[in-house]
């Protein structure tokens, strides 16, 4: 039987929890637990102007069926810390690493989308102890290596528009439609999916994406050393597949080729959760 079109349906969400953590804050996170005890956990790390849930969401029943995961709203973002410093990637890693020992997970394999996959890389370089695999995810090695990108993330013609755009309910909708193919079942999670976005904090989605213009891991990439997979967005615009592959190349990735954009969670989500969940099976099967 056909549902009725409601805008407001909530997809399938994991349980929410509040972390504490001693000298950091208060964390919102959204835990799965496998009832199998030997699942592997997954830490889910989601990108700019994003937040864990609207990233993810498409994905989490397909991740669910195999794997325990964990997921989080990064600093400024969704319900993420709002802390008094200047946005850093580094410390969105540090985040990641603190929640985990707290949670008293030894280690997972993390899945970075997008700006999540610098801070997936950071929290490899920072805290290696606690990653036991990597899946980047429509992700760069460096995001400002022409003289175009820097351009562009230099003129604030780029990020100020996007930072309006954010805060207005009627085209961060529109943008969000036009993601979605006219007859997918997606469209029932629109207005959810709006009302997430509106939760970011416009003044820290500039800074971080200052921060995410001046990532470059060209310098230590290649030191990489647990299983790494990368799902390449093959139509993606923001991410050319180019940068995909380059980072790949540079962390010896097993390559999942994706037909989607940048926004194949809500554009092509059957595809996005698959391709993820190959991924993952990739590198937690690759042993260390």
């Amino acid at each position: 039987m056909k549902r009725p079109h409601n805008h407001h349906e909530l997809p399938w969400l994991p349980p929410a929890q509040l972390v504490s953590v001693p000298g950091r804050g208060e964390f919102f996170v959204r835990r799965f637990i496998h009832p199998n005890p030997g699942a592997p956990t997954l830490l889910l790390l989601h990108g700019w102007t994003g937040t864990g849930d609207i990233n993810f969401f498409s994905a989490y029943e397909q991740l669910a069926e195999k794997y325990s995961f964990i997921v989080l709203d990064h600093r400024g973002h969704g319900r993420g810390l709002r802390p008094a410093e200047r946005f850093q990637l580094e410390d969105c890693a540090d985040d990641a690493a603190a929640i985990l020992r707290e949670l008293g997970v030894p280690s997972v394999t993390v899945v970075g989308y997008s700006m999540g996959g610098p801070v997936a890389m950071l929290l490899w370089k920072r805290h290696k102890a606690l990653v036991h695999s990597l899946v980047l995810c429509a992700t760069a090695l460096e995001w400002n290596g022409t003289k175009a990108e820097r351009r562009r993330w230099k003129t604030s013609r780029v990020i100020s528009p996007l930072i309006r755009l954010l805060s207005t309910p009627r085209i961060i909708e529109r943008v969000v439609r036009r993601a979605i193919p006219r007859n997918s079942s997606m469209h029932i999670h629109v207005s959810w999916i709006v009302s997430e976005i509106r939760r970011n904090d416009s003044w820290v989605m500039r800074e971080a994406g200052r921060a995410l213009s001046r990532y470059s891991a060209v310098d230590w990439a290649s030191q990489i050393d647990v299983p790494t997979a990368s799902v390449v967005t093959t139509s993606d615009v923001l991410v050319p597949p180019r940068k995909q592959h380059q980072l790949a190349g540079a962390v010896n990735a097993h390559v999942v080729p994706l037909d989607g954009d940048h926004l194949a969670m809500w554009g092509v989500p059957d595809r996005w959760a698959t391709a993820i969940r190959i991924a993952v099976d990739y590198v937690t099967t690759s042993g260390r």
